[in-house]
């Protein structure tokens, strides 16, 4: 009897066993690991870096960074959408690990930053995408939009401005630059992208400091601290006025294609505030808005909960 039982017991083990095997086969198979990849491109002759993750039959999202990081402020976000989505997050020249052409070679600018992003497209043969626009990203990735508004799926705008209503009192320096490309007026602007200004940028208007790794103003003093980069970042900010110049333009085009739009949005952002969120429900009829309790650089903060957004808000418009 003892024979039959302990036979019984071990039978019932084995079918457990496997059952649990299955069941991790399928869960394997279901939530299967899609490791972020670095990679290295030649585009138009300079040296671009990108990170990739997630299936390439999946939809696309290009991932443009803003300033002073680079495609590293994507590094999270990026792992927690790769199970769904095909992610694409270059640096611009200049930034991040793509090469750094001398001035005298390169013309620094919202134009050619465009270019090139459109370029390293072709080359990944993606013609379909949805953007992710932060700060920087949202004039390069609207000049891209400009050039082919039927390829975009979507845009995710996270501090990204296309109205003049966004550039309040912060912007007062650069006006004067903008006005007179002088160094009394280009060398205050220095201090940004140095430590104290980097600090700044990514900690004000948190409420946890703590979950903001120094990580990132040490990552970004990498190509900040380059010979010439300093010159470059003002070339930037004084070219940043082209984009005001674009942004009528822009704001027809939405009003046009009606892009699907999700914001998610630091709502404590100094530099761009919440009044540059607003005006896209002026010209978008399919907006989900997300005010967010933090600040400039809000993936650092509300990560987790930008990638719920992003991955509600695709599949409620069928980009799955």
């Amino acid at each position: 009897m003892k024979t039959r039982k302990t036979i019984v017991t071990l039978f019932a083990l084995a079918l457990v066993g496997v059952a649990t095997l299955n069941g991790q086969n399928k869960r394997s198979v279901a939530q299967k690991d899609y490791p972020t990849t670095f990679h290295t491109v030649k585009v138009d002759g300079l040296d671009i870096f990108y990170r990739e993750a997630g299936p390439k039959d999946a939809p696309t999202l290009l991932l443009l960074h803003g300033y002073p990081t680079s495609s590293h402020m994507f590094r999270n976000l990026m792992q927690d959408l790769s199970q769904d989505y095909h992610l694409i997050a270059p640096d611009y020249p200049g930034y991040g690990r793509s090469s750094q052409p001398p001035m005298a070679e390169f013309e620094y600018s919202f134009d050619n930053f465009g270019e090139i992003i459109e370029q390293l497209l072709v080359q990944l043969k993606v013609d379909r995408y949805s953007l992710y626009l932060m700060d920087y990203g949202a004039p390069v990735g609207y000049r891209i939009f400009e050039k082919h508004p039927e390829r975009v799926e979507a845009f995710i705008v996270q501090n990204g401005n296309a109205y003049t209503e966004g550039l309040t009192d912060f912007w007062n320096p650069l006006r004067k630059l903008w006005a007179d490309n002088s160094e009394a007026n280009r060398k205050p602007l220095e201090g940004f992208h140095q430590i104290g200004g980097l600090k700044w940028q990514y900690l004000h208007g948190v409420q946890d400091s703590t979950k903001v790794s120094p990580d990132n103003w040490n990552h970004d003093l990498q190509h900040l601290t380059r010979p010439e980069n300093n010159e470059i970042q003002l070339a930037l900010f004084y070219d940043y006025r082209t984009n005001v110049d674009h942004y009528p333009g822009w704001q027809k085009l939405f009003r046009e294609y009606q892009v699907p739009t999700l914001i998610v949005w630091g709502k404590n952002d100094y530099i761009f505030p919440p009044s540059g969120a607003h005006p896209y429900k002026r010209d978008l009829k399919n907006v989900e808005m997300h005010l967010l309790n933090t600040g400039h650089f809000a993936l650092e903060e509300k990560g987790d909960e930008i990638a719920d957004y992003i991955s509600k808000f695709l599949k409620k418009n069928n980009i799955q």
